[in-house]
């Protein structure tokens, strides 16, 4: 299963760290943002530089709103009420203001008037906050809530490290879940053939209860994190006043009066919890923090896998610069025109496990050299198919494509069949996007007599015509034998000069195999067949018979020249 690989202890697939926030996470986050702002004048870029300085000028962001105290009161009893649009500190008790006093040096007013808090460069709160904790705590003050911020930072960081490995796990998990429903949908008749209802059932129920385990284990995972972050919010307003006791119980502020000291209790415990507030807001973005890492690994994953498939295609380039080319390259022996495929000396092996299929294989394919490939299963057959349509590459030598693909070039037929949407005419001419060639009812009566020549003239008439758009699955209408009937339909419309047949008539009977294939010579295709049918011998020049391990077999076939005269090409 995918998502497996990363496990709670966070140890990815073949013993590697899982997913965390490391530097290979800030190397993916600033990977996506120059995706996300490829240059200052892109239309994102230019949205959050505007964000940004609509936040600065109203004053949205942390540490831009100061607070505001007023003194409001009568006679000797008042009330000291700091407000910010933050917190709001109230302090009710006897207040002697006088000038000699270090606190009461802040404000100055009469009672029962509001003043605003003095532009002094020692008192006023558009200051650092850590300034002014140090001035009215000392040292001690800004050191011990910074060290309590390092403390909450480390006890976080342990926190957030295995969530960001369980919602990368999660997320894979997630993805396999779906993946196994959409398998269901797609093959559901061959399952209930299988009579696998009951089976593919536990399967499911099987991921899914993986994926319900993981989402309870990120759930408990995620549940400490959060009792850290309010732990450290609570703790932090009981370190403000700790801040404050230990210099007044140090004698510091030994000559104040009671009143004096309770304003300075006040100022102080606001400045301290103001500074902690900062902090706690940093610490607050902890899960928010974590979901980004996960989703961030999850994208940067892909995107590496896109990123060294993009390499590989950009070494492999060199190797298939002749590809539809006429094959002339200076200090190099010219190639017939007639050839279609030229291997030289090619190796190749299974990608994912390195097993040999072939070793050094030199072939060159012309027209009118049609080619059968043969073997046991496993020897290799639809992989050379593959490297010759250049789905996969060779493990060594050169491989040359010297004709273009599509109509008047090479058409592939894979053993699958594969069908779009929409009308009759667009299976017919499919990959082509538009009529080929542009010819109105000439056009119409090609495609209905390809039609007939492969046996679907009944297909016509069940679609409502050519141009009928219809609502049903091909796959679910047609047979299997249809369907091969439906793409040797689309091949001779398409006429190439080569055709790469991969099992393509394994649903038919050897007579119907017998007039698709005759038709195929008569519209001068040169084959490349793979096939099991000893019938299918004599529509080919050369038999290439595999037999796994790297070693291979090539034979002229003497049955072609004894088929009788109009079934040739």
């Amino acid at each position: 299963m995918a998502g497996g690989s990363a496990g709670a202890g966070g140890v990815g697939a073949g013993g590697r760290p899982g997913p965390r926030l490391d530097a290979l996470f800030l190397r993916r986050f600033l990977r996506l943002l120059s995706v996300l702002f490829p240059r200052w004048a892109s239309p994102g870029a230019l949205m959050f530089l505007t964000l940004l300085c609509v936040a600065l000028l109203a004053g949205d962001l942390p540490g831009r709103r100061h607070p505001q105290p007023v003194l409001r009161g009568s006679g000797e009893q008042g009330l000291l009420r700091i407000q910010s649009s933050d917190c709001c500190f109230t302090y009710s008790d006897r207040c002697e203001l006088h000038g000699t006093s270090a606190s009461a040096r802040m404000w100055r007013g009469s009672a029962g008037s509001s003043a605003p808090w003095p532009a002094s460069s020692s008192s006023h709160p558009s200051h650092w906050p850590t300034t002014r904790t140090s001035a009215s705590t000392g040292w001690l003050g800004p050191v011990s809530i910074f060290g309590y911020f390092v403390i909450g930072t480390i006890v976080n960081k342990v926190l957030m490290n295995p969530i960001v490995s369980k919602l990368v796990q999660q997320e894979k998990l997630e993805g396999d879940f779906r993946f196994k429903h959409m398998q269901i949908r797609v093959n559901a008749e061959p399952a209930a053939f299988y009579r696998a209802g009951r089976v593919e059932h536990m399967r499911t129920d099987r991921r899914l209860q993986s994926l319900l385990r993981t989402q309870r284990e990120l759930i408990g995972k995620e549940l400490w994190l959060h009792i850290g972050i309010n732990t450290f919010d609570y703790l932090g307003s009981i370190l403000s006043y700790v801040v404050i006791a230990i210099p007044i119980f140090s004698g510091v502020y030994s000559g104040l009066s009671p009143t004096e000291l309770s304003a300075l209790v006040s100022k102080n415990a606001f400045v301290s919890i103001y500074l902690i507030g900062c902090f706690s807001q940093l610490i607050d973005l902890s899960s928010t923090v974590t979901d980004v890492a996960g989703y961030t690994h999850r994208i940067g994953e892909l995107q590496e896998t896109l990123l060294s498939l993009g390499r590989k295609k950009n070494n492999y380039s060199e190797a298939k610069t002749s590809w539809d080319s006429d094959g002339s390259h200076s200090g190099e022996e010219p190639v017939p025109r007639d050839t279609g495929f030229l291997l030289e000396r090619v190796t190749l092996s299974v990608p994912s496990s390195g097993k040999l299929l072939i070793k050094d294989l030199s072939l060159r394919i012309s027209q009118g050299n049609s080619v059968m490939i043969v073997g046991n299963t496993g020897t290799g057959k639809t992989s050379l198919l593959r490297v010759l349509g250049g789905l996969w590459e060779s493990t060594r030598g050169s491989i040359k494509m010297l004709t273009c693909f599509g109509p008047r070039g090479v058409v592939f037929l894979p053993q699958r069949p594969f069908f779009t949407d929409g009308s009759l005419r667009e299976q017919v001419i499919y990959p082509l996007k538009e009529i080929y060639p542009v010819s109105g009812s000439a056009d119409d009566e090609r495609i209905v007599r390809f039609l007939e020549l492969a046996g679907l003239t009944d297909l016509l008439a069940r679609a409502g015509g050519l141009d009928e758009q219809v609502d049903w699955n091909w796959y679910d209408i047609l047979s299997p034998g249809e369907m091969q009937r439906l793409s040797f339909a689309r091949l001779f419309y398409l006429q190439p000069k080569y055709a790469v047949l991969d099992e393509a008539t394994s649903a038919l009977t050897e007579e119907v195999e017998h007039d698709l294939y005759r038709v195929c010579l008569q519209l001068g295709m040169t084959l490349i067949s793979v096939g099991h049918r000893a019938t299918l011998e004599k529509f080919h020049s050369w038999i290439l018979k595999l037999h796994g391990e790297g070693r291979w077999e090539l034979t002229r076939c003497e049955k072609m020249k004894r088929l009788p005269a109009g079934e040739g090409c």
